[in-house]
């Protein structure tokens, strides 16, 4: 069948401005241009296009979904069963979430004692989940599965006590940041500091420490527009500043 850019755009719930703009930057072109000028579609951009959104979903940008579409190795079936594989993993803790809260609800209620250790898992699962999604493909090739699959247990198996002082930690990192910048020399003592506090939080969560690898994400700070932009949303050039003091903490 052959549809319209309306057409498309009413069956897939996105504008046809992006449409376009999909069309501008070469990742959903259009089967042909009739002869009045206008986008026609088939079946094959209707797959692509579903492609793109749900890649959307799990936090990738239109840079990299275009390098994994037009990989020659990729195969839209065995897409199909990931994409599966991450909405089960997202339905699982959505119900996590909603029984996190009826439990709660319960428990304010009267009538059930709701466990302190019972309170924090539903957001311990979002945040691996939430990891999993936006990092997961490019830390598990860099890492091994085996690393982040114990990485994960290590955070679900915090205690409410460790899983606060790790959010602390989060926090405190930031700020010694913004005063090593102000200072402006990342390799002072502030920024020492600051990526020592780093390196204490990332022990939250990894099985093991290691320089090498703790340079490996200080290199995927300013080269992953993701993570980049975790810092950057904080500060301008903090991811810039805390790779280049993470260099020298390492040497």
């Amino acid at each position: 069948m052959e549809y319209s850019i309306r057409d498309l755009s009413k069956m897939a719930g996105v504008s046809t401005r992006t449409l376009r703009y999909y069309d501008e930057i070469d990742i959903l072109k259009p089967a042909k241009i009739s002869d009045s000028g206008y986008r026609v579609y088939s079946d094959n951009e209707i797959d692509i296009l579903q492609q793109i959104l749900f890649y959307k979903e799990l936090g990738l940008d239109l840079k990299t979904i275009k390098q994994i579409l037009s990989s020659p190795s990729f195969d839209i079936v065995e897409a199909l069963y990931k994409h599966k594989k991450a909405l089960i993993e997202k339905k699982a803790q959505i119900d996590l979430l909603i029984k996190n809260v009826e439990d709660t609800i319960k428990s304010k209620e009267g009538g059930y004692k709701m466990k302190n250790k019972d309170k924090f898992e539903g957001f311990k699962k979002e945040l691996i989940d939430k990891n999993e999604n936006k990092y997961g493909n490019e830390i598990r090739k860099k890492y091994g599965d085996d690393v982040v699959n114990q990485s994960n247990a290590k955070m679900m198996g915090m205690s409410e006590e460790k899983y606060e002082e790790f959010k602390q930690l989060e926090k405190e990192i930031i700020n010694t940041l913004n005063l090593a910048m102000d200072e402006g020399n990342p390799r002072g003592e502030l920024a020492m500091k600051a990526c020592q506090l780093h390196k204490n939080w990332l022990e939250y969560t990894w099985s093991f420490y290691s320089k090498e690898a703790h340079r490996n994400l200080a290199e995927m700070y300013i080269y992953d527009e993701r993570f980049k932009k975790y810092y950057d949303d904080n500060r301008e050039g903090m991811s810039q500043f805390l790779r280049d003091a993470l260099l020298e903490f390492t040497k």
